[in-house]
């Protein structure tokens, strides 16, 4: 090796790289102690020296920008060898506490399985510097320990410079577990081997790696067979007469075309280039035919396994196209003989050559409920929810009700557009079919009834108050500790004793928390630990109110150290955010800085706890003054006066909820809150006050929803039992939901105490215990996103194409059956499953009463006469036009349709269009009408519409002549009568007019007239917005509402989704393959919108939360 480099600044060595913020944050002061190479320059080490720990994930990932930004398509290797001088405030110990992971990681470069026996392998320490390794004790662990160790050994000694004494122990395999374990071990290690031969091979490991070797072979051997040589389709083999070959050569009665074959199948992800002649199966998924010259045509058909997607092209006779069309459509499963080829038209790999097509089986699993008992879902999401969703809701409905189950939940975010289609598929089911949809919403509420000073009694303004602030070394008051105590006495408003320490944690201090506080271990490996600052700091504390800014937190963190030291927290305590939001509600943001800035207080040294702590104070004696002003001396009138108005609901933090509808007065309060959570509080999403909901809680059932519910954060992040139990009582059962769910937050910063599943089966447990304890059902839900667990593609590619990062990570919220959902919770005891999964989701159905989703009564808007008045229009038109004795066709339809029309409540809408029409004919604005609407003769006489659907006919305007059942007349019967020939009036000599379209009323109002009436009519834009005024006027202010309508992903946005997302990730997807996961991705509601001129009117009397929210 040769020195190619000195000692020099990371970023200074390599002045162009462009890395993430975060990246760069833990480089920025790394220092390149040399760089060296090999003979050939195409392996680069680059030895780096840091004073802070860096994971390894984050050491490949600039190995990686390196390669890309710097060596492009080279060959070259970019290694970087870390040489560390840490704190003394790491130990063997301390170490492995941060760096575990790393290792683990680590050892997964060169074996999977020594990689699996140390995660798996229990761990302690004596002293700091003596380790245990606890391993199962099988046939494979001995060969791996002192690969373990040695690794072990090169970190802690020649990477860290920190001194460890690693022993080996073994326990022994106890159970069938262990026993599944050991050989899920090997299978991992044969998989490796497999997947690291494959990549020096070149060649994409196969996801069963064993098997897709032995398929690649198979592969390469078919390609390098005759079938793919270019002289076995010489000019010479074929002759005329083997275009007229019969169209099955074969008796067997599977075959379709061709000759008989018993291939077994390729998957069709295998196929990405000409392979020869190969062998597929699959489902049809679309077909088209294309005629062309000789008497032939082209059949294209695309063919999928679900793994991919290829297009099939052939030629056969016209004579054969019927018999052939019999067997091959949409829908067909197939086995496929033929040659792949790359189409000279479009450029796509397809296959060509077919020799023989067989009919297949349906091979995709079809996963049945068989339980006895079946659970209920109390949790789904369909294409409705915005951009989430991916599944239609009739297909879920249609699911729930095959499988069994009593009933389904549809609970979208925060709307309720999917209940019509949801009630259709109801009305399709028997009558006696118990079967339902429980309605309801996944809503998101915001905690207005939390007090801006908790705990609060009789305290005035003027008594002491400790604002404190803290330091820590995370988020967690668990896992984290504090660094530092910053905190000022107030009394009577004014500031008069300090208190300030630093505290050591006896754990080295996270880099980005020195990042962020200029703490180092240096400064603090001098202090006490908690366990002494802790009674200092409550004992300058005494009697006083605790202030903070954010108090949760900080009084969170007080609260667990009390614990840890037997000291029963009992704090009354002031949150500054809480006051910032009630006296300062134009801000948008309520961080430190910016009150502080809002009120002209410096604040120099932020994220220092002494410093914060002081603005912090100045910050609460001006606030006091502002009360002062208000006339406001306690605790207890701030609380009253911080009664939440809605800028300051607005700007509160939401979590989700489910909220279920049991009978129809909680669906009209239902209604009533999802129109108020848009209306009034509507900030980026429709929020829901808690204090509203109370107050429209009647026939509802609120549930706690899922990880981002109030209770399941709050035991996420240990709030204290005071706060768990107020969220416990104010729910009516609460939710927990399997693992896999959950599991982004073993592998994201932003949950520390979540590490393990264990750690996720912990806060199940918990939330189990809080049912038990206070009464309340548990129930185990999906949270379905989407219908089945090869559904997450299209849900996938919609998260990637709103811009999220972790889209390809996709927890499994697929919908589950009553089995499946019992093996998801079988850690909780197969009785307590039980409970959760049918007994208690069952209790909740039958709290649930069997309603539509709308007023099942029709309400038409009423106008006082409105049936005389359209009669009465009706036949004074009527007259005008035919004379005072109306010919028989005109009465006898007139009347036909004035009777169905009047019967069935309808009058009031043609009222309605009338009087619109005329008044916008008086202003001088011709109004257009379309649709069916030109069938109803009523419609013509009362002026709504031109269209005259009586058979064609003439009359005269000046005598009242009129002609129906001439000869001549006849003649054009269903037709139109304006292409009848000009006549004159045999009585008075002017020009007839000539009437009538022949279309019968039944096009409108459908055989027994009872059809609901849509009547279209086009005002010129310049009248529009008169129009719907106008409607107001008729009918009063608060009576009518502009419809809506719902924009969903159309076809060519989600094909750019798809095809973006593949191209983004280096995947090259056959187009029928994208077209296929398109049609998945439609339809999903993207936004929603105003209704260029639908008016809903809302009869007096009436609410429109009866009907629908707004």
């Amino acid at each position: 090796m040769e020195k190619i480099g000195n000692e020099k600044i990371f970023f200074h060595v390599f002045p162009t790289l462009k890395v993430e913020n975060d990246i760069k944050m833990l480089f920025s002061d790394v220092e390149v102690s040399k760089i060296t190479t090999n003979s050939k320059r195409d392996f680069l080490r680059v030895h780096i020296f840091s004073r802070h720990l860096i994971q390894k994930k984050h050491i490949w990932q600039m190995e990686q920008k390196i390669k890309e930004q710097l060596f492009g398509n080279t060959r070259v290797s970019i290694r970087l060898e870390e040489q560390y001088a840490l704190s003394e405030q790491y130990t063997a110990s301390t170490l492995m506490m941060e760096y575990r992971e790393s290792i683990v990681q680590e050892l997964k470069q060169h074996s999977v399985l020594a990689a699996s026996m140390f995660e798996q392998a229990e761990m302690h320490f004596e002293g700091s510097d003596i380790l245990y390794l606890e391993m199962l004790n099988t046939i494979v662990s001995e060969g791996k320990r002192e690969y373990i160790v040695d690794l072990l050994h090169e970190i802690y000694e020649k990477r860290f410079h920190i001194k460890a004494d690693i022993r080996v122990t073994y326990r022994e395999a106890q159970g069938e577990q262990d026993r599944q374990y050991e050989e899920q071990r090997i299978q991992q290690e044969i998989n490796a081997i497999f997947e690291r031969r494959a990549k020096q091979r070149g060649e994409e490991p196969a996801e069963d790696s064993a098997g897709g070797q032995r398929e690649k072979k198979e592969g390469n051997q078919e390609k390098r067979g005759d079938s793919g040589k270019k002289g076995d389709f010489k000019k010479k083999d074929f002759k005329k007469k083997d275009f007229y070959r019969p169209l099955k050569q074969g008796d067997d009665p599977s075959l379709i075309y061709g000759r008989n074959f018993d291939d077994e199948p390729i998957t069709l992800d295998q196929v990405v280039t000409e392979m020869g002649e190969i062998t597929v199966h699959g489902k049809i998924i679309n077909f088209d035919t294309r005629e062309i010259r000789n008497d032939k045509t082209i059949l294209m058909f695309a063919v999928t396994d679900f793994t991919d997607t290829i297009t099939v092209k052939m030629f056969t006779r016209n004579d054969q196209l019927p018999e052939l069309l019999g067997d091959l459509k949409k829908g067909v499963f197939v086995k496929i003989k033929g040659i792949t080829t790359i189409d000279k038209f479009d450029g796509e790999l397809t296959i060509g050559s077919v020799t023989g097509i067989k009919k297949s089986g349906d091979f995709t699993v079809t996963r049945k409920d068989l339980s006895q008992v079946k659970r209920v879902e109390l949790h789904c999401h369909t294409k409705m929810s915005d951009m989430d969703g991916v599944s239609e809701v009739k297909d879920i409905v249609k699911r729930a009700h095959d499988w069994g189950h009593p009933a389904v939940a549809i609970t979208d975010h925060g709307i309720v557009q999917s209940f019509p289609d949801a009630n259709h598929f109801i009305e399709t089911l028997d009558k006696d079919d118990p079967f339902k949809v429980i309605y309801g919403v996944e809503g998101y509420v915001v905690d207005d009834l939390t007090e801006i000073a908790v705990n609060a009694g009789d305290e005035r303004l003027d008594d002491t108050y400790i604002v404190f602030d803290l330091e820590t070394t995370g988020f967690s008051a668990i896992k984290d500790k504090i660094i530092e105590i910053g905190a000022v006495k107030v009394v009577n408003g004014e500031i008069v004793e300090r208190f300030s320490t630093f505290v050591n944690p006896k754990r080295p201090i996270p880099f980005e928390i020195t990042q962020l506080t200029s703490i180092t271990d240096e400064m603090v490996m001098g202090y006490p630990d908690i366990e002494t600052i802790l009674p200092q700091f409550l004992e300058f504390a005494a009697d006083g109110v605790l202030v903070a800014h954010n108090a949760g937190f900080d009084v969170g963190f007080i609260e667990q150290n009390c614990r840890y030291q037997d000291i029963e927290p009992d704090f009354v305590y002031v949150d500054t955010v809480a006051m910032a939001r009630v006296l300062l509600p134009t801000l948008s943001k309520y961080k430190l800085n910016v009150v502080a800035k809002a009120l002209g207080i410096s604040l120099e040294n932020h994220h220092r706890a002494v410093d914060d702590a002081a603005a912090t104070a100045e910050i609460f004696v001006k606030f006091v003054q502002m009360l002062k002003e208000q006339n406001i001396t306690t605790l207890k009138e701030m609380n009253q006066f911080g009664d939440m108005n809605p800028n300051a609901i607005r700007k509160l933090p939401t979590y989700h909820i489910i909220i279920l509808i049991k009978n129809d007065i909680g669906r009209y309060n239902l209604y009533q809150l999802i129109t108020e959570s848009h209306l009034t509080y509507y900030a980026r999403r429709p929020r829901i006050p808690k204090s509203v909901l109370n107050r429209y809680r009647e026939g509802l059932i609120v549930g706690s929803a899922c990880e981002a519910g109030e209770l399941y954060q709050a035991v996420l992040n240990n709030k204290s039992a005071e706060s768990i139990a107020r969220l416990a009582d104010f729910y009516d059962y609460y939710e927990i939901q399997p693992l896999g769910n959950n599991r982004f937050m073993m592998v994201s910063d932003k949950f520390p105490d979540i590490n393990t599943t264990e750690d996720l089966e912990e806060i199940n447990r918990k939330i189990v215990e809080l049912g038990e304890k206070f009464k309340k059902p548990v129930v185990g839900t999906c949270d379905v996103h989407f219908l089945d667990p090869e559904d997450e593609v299209y849900r996938r590619i919609i998260m990637a194409g709103k811009g999220f990062s972790d889209a390809d990570e996709q927890a499994p919220l697929y919908l589950r059956t009553t089995e499946e959902m019992l093996e998801e919770f079988e850690y909780l005891g197969s009785a307590k499953a039980r409970e959760i999964v049918i007994e208690n989701t069952n209790k909740i159905c039958d709290m649930v009463e069997k309603i539509s989703p709308i007023n099942p009564n029709k309400c038409p808007p009423v106008i006082a006469n409105s049936e005389q008045d359209l009669r009465n229009i009706c036949y004074n038109r009527a007259h005008e036009i035919y004379g005072e004795d109306l010919p028989e066709p005109v009465s006898t339809r007139l009347e036909k349709e004035l009777n169905s029309i009047i019967s069935n409540g309808y009058s009031v809408m043609y009222i309605i269009a009338q009087k619109l029409v005329w008044k916008s004919n008086d202003d001088g604005y011709l109004v257009g009408s379309r649709g069916s609407v030109g069938s109803s003769f009523v419609a013509t006489m009362s002026g709504i519409t031109e269209v005259n659907p009586l058979s064609p006919h003439y009359y005269c305007e000046k005598c009242h002549y009129n002609e129906f059942d001439s000869p001549e007349v006849k003649a054009y019967a269903g037709g139109c009568g304006f292409d009848m020939p000009d006549k004159i009036c045999p009585n008075c000599g002017e020009m007839l007019i000539k009437a009538g379209f022949d279309i019968p009323f039944e096009t409108f109002l459908g055989f027994k007239g009872d059809k609901e009436p849509d009547i279209d009519l086009n005002f010129s834009g310049d009248y529009q917005a008169k129009a719907h005024k106008y409607t107001e006027v008729l009918f009063g202010e608060g009576h009518t509402f502009k419809a809506g309508t719902i924009g969903t992903l159309a076809d060519k946005t989600a094909f750019g989704y798809v095809r973006n997302y593949y191209e983004e990730r280096g995947h090259r997807k056959r187009k029928c393959e994208i077209d296929r996961i398109t049609v998945g991705c439609t339809g999903i509601r993207r936004s929603t919108g105003q209704h260029p001129g639908g008016i809903v009117v809302l009869p007096h009397g009436h609410s429109i939360n009866e009907f629908t929210p707004v």
